[in-house]
């Protein structure tokens, strides 16, 4: 099957016209080798540490496999480190744009290096699983940035006036964003078959380059338990009690799911005006697919159509050049909007529910914030599983999650 075209594609040739080096990271499985791959063309030189001879060569004779004519992508870089080091040198001889493609998915050995070694030589950009609009074949996200750049009072025709087509949420959530089990297979007792081992794979190969984890058993539980809490706020210690470990061991696996791609952890919007803000971070997956088939889960809530919306703003964030920041919203009274976009000053509040028929009722905490933060935030948005738009009041449209993703 051919490649279909990914959101970061764009951002990634920009990255190599201005920067010597580029490092492409992810969770294994998202296509980052796939993507690089289609770079090659003829004008690349591409190379895998896969590859058992490329990994020895890589560290017998670095110089040697990194010399000769043209650029060079470097596939799985973080199976050797020290590697970059000669990277450095070179980039350091021959500042020339593009030279350099990395890609890894072991990001605590890899950013390390990368920090220490490339520090002014290389931009970065992570590969998350593929968005809806992806998997249909379009290289997109979801409307974010038309939904920014527009006037509120626009939006509904905005979003009206698309050619999407409704989507069985439950059938997304299940399927995820990996390619493989998203495109290649259709039948979920299928799709379990590739989960789990994907999850082996992980624990017995990917999880023991970033740390000697000797209770594999435990660290599954532990993942079970955090699927488990999709949209809950952080409490270690709470955690650590349900499955029997002391919380330093939590905060440190927890830290290994994060920096491995799997687990994202969603920071509280911290500017506190005049409530008393949560601000611990709320806990999320980087692919409900793998969320769901490690809870035993087969149907999905409302808290995973909620993962699916962060998901998409995820994959949007990352391959922006201008910075935006993603948070969530809650005081200590309870009242709590799922998601916050923060740019360019302004702030858009975003509210997730998994219902057909929306209420008024529904957008209270949405108006509000909006009351809290003024002139600063936009009108809110309320993503449900309909098929209606409409100004349920007059500064939060409710639309259709498809309508957006």
């Amino acid at each position: 099957m051919e490649a279909l075209p990914r959101l970061v594609g764009a951002a990634l040739a920009q990255r190599l016209r201005v920067m010597p080096a580029v490092v492409v990271t992810g969770a294994r499985q998202t296509g980052k080798s796939t993507l690089v791959e289609r770079l090659v063309s003829g004008r690349r030189r591409y190379h895998t540490l896969d590859d058992l001879d490329v990994l020895d060569a890589a560290r017998r004779e670095p110089g040697t496999l990194l010399g000769g004519p043209g650029p060079i992508t470097l596939d799985e870089v973080q199976r050797e480190p020290g590697l970059l080091r000669a990277v450095k040198h070179a980039v350091d001889q021959d500042r020339r744009p593009g030279r350099f493609l990395l890609t890894g998915s072991a990001n605590l050995l890899l950013m390390r290096q990368v920090s220490e070694s490339l520090a002014g030589r290389a931009s970065y950009l992570t590969l998350w699983p593929m968005t809806r609009r992806e998997q249909r074949g379009m290289g997109q996200c979801g409307r974010w940035d038309d939904l920014l750049a527009n006037t509120d009072d626009r939006w509904l025709e905005l979003l009206a006036d698309a050619k999407d087509e409704p989507e069985n949420w439950h059938e997304l959530a299940l399927r995820g964003g990996f390619p493989t089990p998203a495109l290649s297979i259709r039948d979920n007792s299928e799709r379990r078959i590739w989960f789990d081992g994907y999850v082996r794979t992980y624990l017995e190969r990917d999880l023991q380059d970033l740390a000697a984890i000797s209770a594999l058993p435990d660290f599954r539980r532990l993942m079970r338990a955090a699927c488990l809490r999709i949209g809950q706020v952080v409490n270690q210690t709470e955690l650590g009690r349900d499955v029997a470990l002391p919380q330093p061991t939590v905060h440190r696996w927890l830290n290994l799911l994060e920096t491995s791609y799997l687990l994202v952890r969603l920071p509280a919007y911290a500017v506190n005006r005049t409530k008393r803000l949560i601000k611990s971070p709320k806990l999320y997956w980087g692919d409900t697919g793998i969320a769901l088939h490690l809870a035993g889960a087969t149907k999905p809530d409302g808290a995973h159509l909620e993962n699916l919306v962060l998901n998409d703003l995820l994959a949007w964030r990352d391959a922006r050049i201008e910075h935006v920041e993603l948070g969530y919203w809650r005081t200590t009274i309870g009242e709590e909007v799922d998601f916050v976009i923060e740019a360019n000053g302004q702030l858009l509040p975003i509210e997730v529910k998994a219902t057909t028929r929306p209420r008024l009722g529904d957008t209270t905490n949405l108006r509000t914030f909006r009351a809290e933060y003024g002139n600063k935030a936009r009108a809110g948005l309320l993503l449900h599983t309909g098929n209606t738009i409409d100004w349920l009041a007059p500064d939060v449209l409710a639309a259709p999650w498809w309508r957006v993703l």
